[in-house]
């Protein structure tokens, strides 16, 4: 997505998108070819079925943006009108069968692989120096943001064909009811699309042009609009914001992402961490989750030994539990303050470690590879 810091004015922009929800049929011609400013065409997108311009509460729900956000009433109301309903984006939310056994080296295998580890090494070496400054800048070494990068989209390979402006919609009138947290999510989702509807007002672009995963995420990083507003920056200076097409910004706006969540520079995600079994309270330790919870001394009394200078950290741990199927042990590790910030890009434990072994792996080739060039 190209943030333009430039803003039309609101009558031609409401007078295109009132045109365009009249037609509701739009032009796979014109909408095939990545556009000058960034934004991916919709040649493959995802096509919805009905659209919301029937909807009595999405159009209550346009109003109430436009107000609260002194915006357009009629192009809020085109652009909300011209989103279609995806009949199976809803059962993507919903959570898996109760009682599921998670499987960590089945879902590390998932990203972890020699097409994705060749892949950032191409990435990195071709953003080097801008790697190194975003560490300089924001304090995040080069192989968290290249593991960021790498999970969510195979560096750019794969950001989704779903229309932004679909997926929003669908996930705030139509969430599934059966989901166990509906009404927060729905919630959710619906600030997400005021969001849109607000950087979206500020572009000369068409709203009805982003293409993003089946939840509204967009770009390299796959920001949600919050997110973008939030923590996107434009990282070269050339005036505007693209995550699609520019790896500067990208690797800038995952940067800053970080440093906003509180990433701290030079301590590790993670330490490995053994078990004193004779005064082991496991339960104790798995009880906050992966918040940082203990000190070192707090960490050790109740049974659970970081490994190497884990045993000097200064900030606190959580004790991290990565199940491996029904046959094999859990994998455990004690998580410092960095990886609790990893997971607030994804909240969950297996994601970011997943985006760690990335990063290491990567990083472990281009050192092999600066070696065998000697």
């Amino acid at each position: 997505m190209r943030l333009l810091l430039t803003k039309p004015s609101r009558t031609a922009t409401a007078a295109a998108a009132l045109l365009a929800a009249c037609s509701l049929a739009w032009s796979t011609g014109a909408l095939a070819q990545k556009s000058a400013n960034g934004r991916s065409g919709a040649t493959s997108a995802v096509r919805g079925s009905t659209p919301y311009a029937t909807r009595d509460d999405a159009m209550q729900f346009a109003d109430d943006v436009a107000q609260r956000r002194d915006l357009d009433r009629e192009w809020v109301r085109a652009t909300i009108g011209s989103a279609r309903f995806l009949p199976n984006v809803p059962r993507l939310m919903l959570p898996g069968p109760v009682g599921t056994v998670k499987n960590w080296q089945t879902y590390r295998g998932r990203f972890i692989d020699p097409v994705r580890i060749a892949a950032g090494v191409r990435f990195w070496r071709a953003n080097a120096d801008t790697l190194a400054r975003a560490e300089q800048a924001y304090g995040v070494p080069p192989e968290i943001v290249v593991g960021i990068i790498g999970v969510e989209t195979i560096y750019g390979r794969n950001m989704g064909n779903f229309r932004v402006i679909d997926a929003l919609a669908t996930l705030s009138f139509d969430f599934p009811d059966a989901h166990p947290r509906a009404a927060d999510r729905r919630a959710f989702f619906r600030g997400e699309l005021e969001s849109f509807l607000s950087t979206e007002s500020r572009t000369a672009e068409d709203p009805l042009v982003p293409v993003g995963s089946y939840a509204g995420a967009m770009g390299m990083p796959q920001f949600m609009p919050s997110s973008i507003a939030k923590y996107a920056v434009d990282f070269d200076g050339d005036g505007r914001i693209d995550l699609v097409n520019n790896p500067a910004d990208v690797i800038g706006s995952v940067a800053n992402y970080f440093k906003a969540f509180g990433w701290q520079p030079g301590v590790p995600a993670i330490y490995p961490v053994h078990f004193e079994e004779a005064r082991l309270q496991k339960a104790l330790l798995l009880a906050p989750d992966i918040l940082p919870t203990f000190s070192a001394d707090s960490f050790v009394a109740a049974g659970a030994v970081p490994e190497g200078d884990g045993i000097n950290h200064k900030g606190l741990f959580a004790l991290v539990e990565l199940q491996n199927g029904l046959d094999m042990p859990p994998t455990y590790v004690a998580g410092t303050r960095n990886f609790y910030v990893i997971t607030r890009y994804n909240w969950s434990s297996y994601y970011a470690m997943s985006v760690l072994d990335l990063g290491q792996e990567v990083k472990a080739a281009m050192e092999q590879q600066q070696q065998a060039a000697r």
